[in-house]
């Protein structure tokens, strides 16, 4: 009894002093993790349970996997940074690997998604000006509604959602916004405006509840930014690196963007490591001191990159997750018909899959997220109503199942 009072303090004493010194900018379930293996993470009580976020999807290959952090402690005890004003021996062999791996001339190596995200931002504009002939200071970028693609200043611009731009004005200018899934919106705004560089989307929208286009959507759009000179630009952070049964989203429409956005799987979840692909035409119009990163193109960022990628292709974590994202939505669709009055509806693309919620006699998703941790599975509410599950794509078939039942019984107590 006293060693379990004493880890029950120790978890305790973990959420008040990240309440105490942290900023209040996150709403964890309250969980203190100390532990993660595979699709299993343990809190300090040693509880197990099923994590079925992954990180927002930057634990794709599961955690801690064995091959991503033997390269990273490899890396680590001979150098692990250089900055950019020196070569490294690790820079040149992990930028040959991913622009062989997605077929692009060039990378340029960041850290943060938000980082590649506003590195694909002034890339776009840059292209506008030095190649399609775009007037001084005249760039835009047309942006859907609903989207998330991250926080800085120049990233919460782009956003409808008051949440992440509201009193942190004034915002970016040279923003178009377009309803997400309407080619025909996005032609009419690539019509009427000429000074447009780029278009930037998310194949699947992560953020907004994992909201999934109609089939040719990404095709129409890719077709439309060729036929007006502008840039398709494909936030595929969340939504790539096998999340949707496919290496990228967009694979499904055979779209190939010309400019890649990249982040959170491809280090599994062990290092900061994210990467903007395009072809000598856009990135070479950034000249050296007009772009860079102290921590981009790191030699530990580099090797996990490697590893990371690496597992994803041998391990065929994409195919797995297309296999066993069949069996998720057909079984989640049971529960929707199940139990008709607490969820709304389901929707999901690979082992990327949402439920939505109905909020009535005070239940939402949160305490639906509660009750599952409680059961042993970890998920999270976003926007309120709708619960996000995106399991590490290394889940066997027997493990998903577990998680339906343990999903269900959540439901069912309801």
């Amino acid at each position: 009894m006293n060693t379990v009072m004493t880890q029950k303090n120790a978890s305790a004493k973990a959420i008040d002093l990240e309440n105490k010194y942290g900023a209040h900018n996150y709403h964890p379930l309250p969980v203190v993790l100390e532990r993660g293996e595979g699709v299993f993470v343990w809190d300090v009580e040693g509880k197990q349970y099923y994590d079925f976020l992954s990180a927002y999807s930057a634990v794709n290959q599961g955690h801690c996997h064995p091959v991503i952090v033997r390269a990273m402690i490899e890396q680590a005890r001979k150098m692990t940074l250089t900055s950019r004003a020196f070569y490294n021996d690790a820079l040149g062999e992990y930028e040959k690997f991913i622009t062989s791996y997605f077929g692009y001339d060039k990378v340029l190596p960041m850290n943060t998604g938000a980082e590649a995200v506003e590195t694909a931002i002034k890339l776009a504009r840059r292209w506008g000006y030095e190649k399609k002939g775009i007037a001084a200071d005249m760039a835009r970028i047309v942006v859907c509604e609903n989207n998330f693609h991250g926080r800085t200043i120049a990233v919460i611009s782009l956003s409808t959602d008051p949440d992440s731009y509201g009193n942190f004005g004034p915002l970016t200018p040279g923003i178009l916004k377009v309803p997400f899934n309407d080619a025909a919106a996005l032609e009419t705004v690539l019509q009427n405006n000429p000074d447009i560089a780029g278009f930037l989307v998310e194949p699947v929208q992560g953020e907004a509840g994992v909201v999934i286009p109609d089939a040719g959507y990404l095709t129409i759009c890719a077709a439309l930014c060729k036929k007006y000179n502008v840039l398709f630009i494909a936030d595929e952070i969340q939504s790539g690196l096998g999340r949707t049964g496919k290496r990228l989203a967009c694979d499904h429409e055979n779209v190939h963007a010309d400019i890649l956005i990249l982040g959170k799987a491809i280090s599994g979840g062990t290092y900061p490591v994210s990467a903007v692909l395009a072809n000598d035409e856009i990135m070479l119009t950034i000249k050296p001191g007009q772009h860079g990163s102290t921590y981009g193109g790191n030699p530990v960022a580099c090797k996990v990159g490697i590893a990371g990628l690496t597992v994803l292709k041998e391990e065929g974590l994409a195919e797995n997750s297309e296999r066993l994202g069949a069996v998720l939505l057909d079984q989640l669709t049971k529960l929707k018909n199940e139990f008709p009055s607490i969820i709304k509806t389901v929707r999901g693309k690979g082992l990327f899959a949402a439920m939505v919620i109905a909020e009535k006699d005070n239940r939402n998703a949160w305490d639906v997220c509660m009750k599952m941790k409680d059961l042993g599975l970890l998920a999270k509410p976003t926007h309120g109503d709708i619960i996000r599950f995106a399991p590490p794509l290394v889940i066997t078939e027997s493990q998903l199942m577990d998680c339906v039942s343990i999903i269900r019984k959540a439901i069912a107590s309801f």
